[in-house]
C-alpha cells in the first residue's frame, strides 16, 4: 500500500513463497525490491514489511510476525519479531506479506481486512499519551467478527525518538531497533488486521496434519524446557544470570546484583503475578502480567493495573538502574509502555545518564533532575523528558547511547552500545557480543550468543577459540533463518528440530528433507548479508564497548583480540559464500 496517494494493490507472489517459505526469507527479498542503498530511515521510502509463514498459527508455537525495514537507530537493515494475535490476523486475512511505502501529510491508521486496506484519520489518536487506550478507542471502532490485532505507536514513535517501539496487542511489542520512529515519520499512528477466513488444507493432508499436530503439541506442553517459560516465564534468567556473574548491573559495571532476589521472576510470580496470556496458536503461556496495587487516594479504595514483565525489562529497566524495589521497577516499565519506548534501549541510555551524571560529565543543566541509581521516581519523569525533549541534552538522547557518546566524548568510555544499538541483558562472555556485532535483530535471539557462553561456564572451560565461537554463531544463525521463515516463535527451537519442521511441512504438502531445509536457511542469511554489506556495513569495524572488555564476565574478561579474530573469521565465511552465490547466480 501507498500512504502517499492512499492506494493499495495485492499480488500474487508464488515465486517468493515456494523458493523462501516465508517470514524472513519473503521479506528480505521484498526489501531487497522496495530499497536502494543510501535511503534515509525515516524518509517516505523506506518500507515497513510484515509476513508470516507456511506454518504460522496452524503448529503450536508458530506464531511470530517478521518485520522489516531500514533502522533509524543504527541505519541498516533490522527485523524485528512480535506474538500475539499479529500472525493470525494476518492468516485468516488471507496475506502472506504486507509492504507499506510512502508517507501521509496527516495521521492515519489502516484497517487491513480480506477486502483490502481502509485509509482511517487518526488525528483524533495523534497525541494520544497511552497506547493501551489508543487499542481500546481503535478496538470499539474496529467493531465485527474475527481474529483482530491492533498495532499503534505512542508518543516516542510520533517525536520519532530512534529507539520508539510498536505496541502489539498490548502485552507484545515489535520493539527493537526503532519502527516506531518509521511508523511516526510516515504519520502512521496504527494498523488494525482482521482475520475472518480460515485455513484450508487439501483432504487428502489432513489425516497426517492432525497426527502431526498432536505429536508436536504433546512436545511443546510436556517439554521441561518450556514448562519454565509457563512457569516463571523468561524472568527466570535473573537469578541464573546474577549466579553466574552475567547480570548487567549499574550499567554494565558489574555482573552481580545485590538486590537481584527482589526483582527476580521467582519473586514477582510469587508476590505480584496476576495473570498469564499466551499468543494465539500457542499452549504455552510465557507472558506474565504482574498486578500493581496503587491506592487511590481515599481509605480501601485501589486500583490494579495489570503490567506485562519479562527478563529484558528486568534487566533494562531493574539491575541495570540499580532498581531493587519490585513496585517501582514495575511503575517504570508502565511509564516506558505508555510512551511506546523500547525498554532495552531506554534502560541503557538511562544508565550512561546517571554515570555521566555521577562523574560529571553532565550536570543538573542537561539532566534537569538528579539521578541515581535505584532513583525509579526520577528515571520516570526522564523518561517524560526523552520523548518531550525539552532540551538539547534529552533531544540528543532520545537519538541514543551512541549520539550521547559523540556528543560528550567523556562518557565514550562507559557508552555501551554495538554499532548504535542498546545490548541486551547477557553479559556472558564473547560468543554473546560477536553475536550482537553480526545480527540483525540486535536481541539474545540473534544465535543465542549467549547459550553458547553459558555451556562453556557450566562446564568449568574458560577458554574458547575465535574459530569454536565463529563456527557456532554460523551455523546456529543459519538454522535459525528456517525458523524465522517458517515463522515459529523461538522459545520452542528445542522441539522443532530439522526432522519435526521437516515433518510439519509434509503435513501439509510441502516435501522436502534437512539437508536441504539448512542449505535454505544459509541462503537466507546470505541473502540478509548482501543487503546489509550494500548498505556500507562492515562487521570488522563495529567498536566494542570498553566497559564491556573491563567488566568481569563467567568466562573472565574478554578479549577484544578474540571477539576481533572471530569476527574475521565470520566476516571471510560471508564474503566467499556471497561471492559464490553471486557466481553461482
Amino acid at each position: 500500500m501507498d500512504l502517499t496517494r492512499k492506494r493499495f494493490h495485492v499480488e500474487d507472489r508464488k515465486d517468493l513463497f515456494e523458493k523462501w517459505f516465508g517470514g524472513i526469507g519473503v521479506a528480505i527479498q521484498l526489501y531487497k525490491e522496495e530499497t536502494t542503498p543510501g535511503m534515509d530511515p525515516l524518509s517516505p521510502d523506506n518500507p515497513i514489511i510484515f509476513a508470516i509463514g507456511p506454518l504460522s498459527v496452524i503448529f503450536p508455537m508458530a506464531s511470530k510476525t517478521i518485520t522489516v525495514f531500514k533502522s533509524p537507530l543504527n541505519g541498516y537493515v533490522a527485523e524485528s519479531h512480535a506474538g500475539g494475535r499479529l500472525a493470525a490476523a494476518i492468516r485468516f486475512a488471507g496475506y502472506g506479506a504486507v509492504v507499506i511505502k510512502g508517507a501521509s501529510e496527516k495521521p492515519l491508521y489502516l484497517v487491513i481486512d480480506e477486502r483490502g486496506v481502509k485509509f482511517c484519520d487518526a488525528s483524533s489518536l495523534w497525541g494520544m499519551k497511552s497506547t493501551e487506550t489508543i487499542g481500546r478507542v481503535l478496538r470499539e471502532v474496529t467493531t465485527g467478527s474475527g481474529f483482530r490485532s491492533i498495532i499503534r505507536t505512542g508518543l516516542a514513535g510520533e517525536r520519532l525518538v530512534r529507539y520508539a517501539n510498536v505496541n502489539v496487542d498490548t502485552y507484545r511489542h515489535l520493539g527493537r531497533m526503532g519502527l516506531g520512529a518509521v511508523f511516526g515519520s510516515k504519520k502512521l499512528k496504527a494498523i488494525v488486521f482482521i482475520g475472518r477466513g480460515s485455513f484450508k488444507l487439501d483432504r487428502k493432508y489432513l489425516a497426517e496434519y492432525m497426527k502431526t499436530y498432536k505429536e508436536i503439541y504433546e512436545m511443546a506442553t510436556q517439554s521441561p524446557a518450556l514448562k519454565k517459560y509457563h512457569d516463571l516465564g523468561t524472568p527466570q534468567n535473573v537469578l541464573v544470570l546474577n549466579k553466574l556473574g552475567a547480570l548487567p548491573t549499574r550499567n554494565f559495571s558489574s555482573g552481580r546484583f545485590e538486590e537481584a532476589e527482589k526483582i527476580s521472576g521467582e519473586y514477582l510470580a510469587e508476590k505480584m503475578l496476576g495473570r498469564r496470556l499466551a499468543c494465539s496458536g500457542c499452549p504455552v503461556a510465557c507472558i506474565h502480567l504482574a498486578a500493581l496495587r496503587e491506592p487511590t487516594g481515599e481509605p480501601y479504595f485501589y486500583k490494579t493495573t495489570f503490567i506485562s514483565y519479562d527478563y529484558e525489562l528486568i534487566y533494562a529497566l531493574g539491575s541495570n538502574l540499580g532498581i531493587g524495589d519490585p513496585e517501582g521497577m514495575l511503575k517504570l516499565i508502565r511509564a516506558v509502555e505508555e510512551y511506546g519506548l523500547d525498554a532495552i534501549s531506554t534502560g541503557v541510555v538511562l544508565a550512561w545518564i546517571t554515570e555521566a551524571y555521577e562523574k560529571g560529565v553532565i550536570t543538573k543543566n542537561e539532566t534537569i533532575v538528579e539521578p541515581r541509581w535505584g532513583d525509579w521516581a526520577t528515571y520516570i519523569k526522564m523518561v517524560e523528558y526523552i520523548v518531550y525533549q525539552p532540551n538539547e541534552f534529552y533531544k540528543t538522547a532520545a537519538m541514543g547511547v551512541k549520539a550521547l557518546a559523540e556528543k560528550y566524548p567523556a562518557g565514550k568510555d562507559f557508552a555501551v552500545h554495538i554499532a548504535g544499538v542498546e545490548p541486551a541483558g547477557y553479559h556472558t562472555g564473547p560468543t554473546y557480543w560477536v553475536s550482537l556485532i553480526v545480527g540483525f535483530r540486535h536481541s539474545h535471539l540473534d544465535s543465542a550468543g549467549y547459550s553458547y557462553d553459558e555451556k562453556l561456564a557450566k562446564e568449568g572451560k574458560k577458554e574458547v577459540t575465535a574459530h569454536e565461537i565463529a563456527k557456532y554463531v554460523v551455523e546456529e544463525e543459519s538454522w535459525r533463518q528456517v525458523l524465522n521463515s517458517m515463522v515459529l516463535c523461538l522459545f520452542g527451537r528445542g522441539i522443532y528440530k530439522d526432522d519435526v519442521v521437516c515433518k510439519a511441512l509434509k503435513s501439509i504438502g510441502i516435501d522436502i528433507d534437512p539437508q536441504k531445509l539448512r542449505e535454505i536457511g544459509r541462503r537466507i542469511w546470505l541473502e540478509k548479508w548482501i543487503v546489509k554489506l550494500r548498505e556500507g556495513f562492515d562487521p570488522e569495524k563495529v567498536e566494542v564497548p570498553k566497559r564491556i572488555l573491563e567488566t568481569e564476565t563467567p568466562l573472565g574478561k574478554i578479549s577484544p583480540e578474540l571477539i576481533a579474530q572471530a569476527i574475521r573469521e565470520i566476516k571471510y565465511m560471508i564474503y566467499e559464500q556471497v561471492e559464490k552465490t553471486i557466481r553461482g547466480a
